[in-house]
């Protein structure tokens, strides 16, 4: 029985460590609201017991687990995160903001040699987003601009190599570029142009 067609808009923001995506998720969830929508952030890993288990035992390491573990697990955090939180919100008729999502783990997994096809395949129950946006930064400039501890994942060389992964993305329609160099509140306002465009289809 095929299945019912959710409600609300599924968004998702994307993006290098330091890009910005985490405060242009928030951001983008107040100037929705200003405007009148009921916009509700979330995030990747989530904070359910899988994904507190990879912040904790996973992205804190010194050194990163076998990649191929990492990606399963953060597909079982992605099955647990929709159900438990971003499908019901849907079926509501709330926009969810969600601050990485499946490119995140095609990119990040994928720049450290796992197959993307692979990876497609376990999270083919994935939910699919409406949008997807990519804030691009040279990752220097992300790594710079991180304050806290960098994760496992965090230096210059991953980060090139995810970002190109990201950018394959991109030419495949999966994602919308935009570049994430400029001010905060200009990378704000072209966030929230492309994403009322989703919501008035």
């Amino acid at each position: 029985m095929a299945k019912q067609k959710l409600k609300g808009k599924f968004i998702c923001i994307e993006g290098v460590d330091g890009s910005g995506k985490t405060t242009q998720a928030k951001r983008l969830v107040k100037n929705l609201r200003r405007k009148g929508h009921d916009a509700v952030y979330t995030t990747e890993p989530s904070d359910g017991k899988i994904g507190t288990f990879i912040r904790d035992f996973v992205l804190s390491r010194e050194s990163r687990v076998p990649i191929m573990l990492e990606a399963l697990l953060f597909a079982a955090d992605r099955v647990d995160h929709v159900q438990a939180d971003v499908e019901p919100l849907l079926e509501q008729g709330k926009t969810v903001v969600c601050d990485r999502y499946v490119c995140s783990s095609l990119a990040y997994q994928g720049a450290a040699g796992l197959d993307l096809d692979w990876m497609d395949c376990i999270n083919r129950f994935a939910l699919k987003p409406d949008l997807t946006l990519f804030l691009d930064v040279p990752p220097e400039v992300g790594l710079n601009r991180l304050r806290r501890k960098k994760s496992v994942m965090e230096n210059a060389k991953n980060l090139r190599n995810v970002r190109d992964v990201y950018l394959s993305l991109v030419r495949q329609n999966r994602m919308i570029l935009l570049d994430g160099h400029k001010s905060v509140d200009k990378v704000a306002e072209n966030v929230l142009k492309a994403v009322l465009k989703e919501l008035k289809q």
